[in-house]
């Protein structure tokens, strides 16, 4: 198989503006052109409030923190809606498959959301974010097993993990389990140890990742791409905003698994086993805030 031209956006929301974010990611996208996978941050549409705290303390929430979110919440999509309409057509236009991290809006309640749309525009899945974390449960919901899909390309799976729950064992087994060989990380975290966590996931899951970080004035980026040894393609950059490119070869795959296939001859099924439950779908009033 040839090699896969891939691109990795990094970019920072505006924040409460989701109209002008939307069109700045249609702008992207097109910058994109030539991409055959072009993956964003973590909640890219509808933005990452960092530093906010809602007014919320242990017992008590202000008429000003309530304001605050209905701000947020306001600026959170509908899946699907316009927003995502137009996301499909961007990438339509420019024949790419997609992952976009946004903010999705379902009854009263918000999620970390990533989205995958088809190169000819059309919205393939979702995954919401399982694990919200520390003050990301207050505004956020729990996603469930109901949303976790590996998309089959033409020249891969596609999947994506969001953020934190990388730290999550069974979560990564789990996507490595499916097959997922383009392993798409969008995330806020702009540490020098989320370069150790994502050359880990490639190295240990045998499979090319794809980080995109966010870049504002409070999140300083550090989006890279990786092959399946662990070694770095592209990245780390902390300069501004950028799109990451490069050319990923899937046959490399194959000889990163020649000695450890952890879902495959490194397993020991007859130890260990594995069960997700993916017909898990919590109903919207049986969701809980922590």
């Amino acid at each position: 198989m040839s090699a896969v031209p891939v691109a990795v956006v990094q970019a920072g929301s505006i924040l409460f503006d989701t109209e002008s974010t939307l069109a700045k990611a249609e702008r992207l996208l097109a910058e994109a052109a030539g991409a055959r996978l072009v993956v964003f941050p973590e909640a890219f549409l509808g933005g990452y409030p960092k530093g906010a705290d809602f007014g919320a303390r242990v017992g008590s929430r202000t008429p000003e923190g309530r304001k605050e979110f209905r701000r947020y919440f306001e600026s959170a999509i509908d899946v699907p809606g316009p927003a995502t309409g137009r996301i499909g057509e961007a990438a339509r236009a420019i024949g790419a498959w997609v992952v976009m991290g946004a903010i999705e809006r379902e009854g009263g309640t918000l999620y970390c959301t990533a989205l995958f749309f088809a190169p000819d525009g059309s919205l393939a899945g979702k995954h919401r974010k399982l694990m919200p974390t520390a003050m990301e449960r207050l505004i956020w919901g729990f996603g469930d097993g109901s949303t976790l899909p590996a998309i089959e390309t033409g020249f891969g799976k596609i999947g994506a993990v969001i953020c934190w729950e990388n730290y999550m064992p069974l979560l990564r087994y789990a996507m490595y389990g499916k097959g997922v060989s383009f392993y798409c990380a969008p995330t806020v975290d702009d540490r020098e140890t989320w370069q150790v966590t994502m050359r880990h996931i490639a190295l240990e899951g045998r499979c090319f990742v794809l980080s995109a970080v966010q870049h504002t004035e409070t999140i300083r980026g550090g989006s890279v791409i990786l092959g399946p040894l662990g070694n770095v393609v592209a990245g780390p950059c902390y300069d501004g905003e950028v799109i990451l490119r490069a050319e990923l070869d899937p046959g490399e795959i194959a000889e990163g698994k020649f000695d450890l296939d952890v879902a495959g001859h490194y397993a020991r099924p007859d130890v260990f086993r594995l069960e997700v439950n993916e017909g898990c779908k919590i109903e919207p009033d049986e969701r809980r805030r922590e």
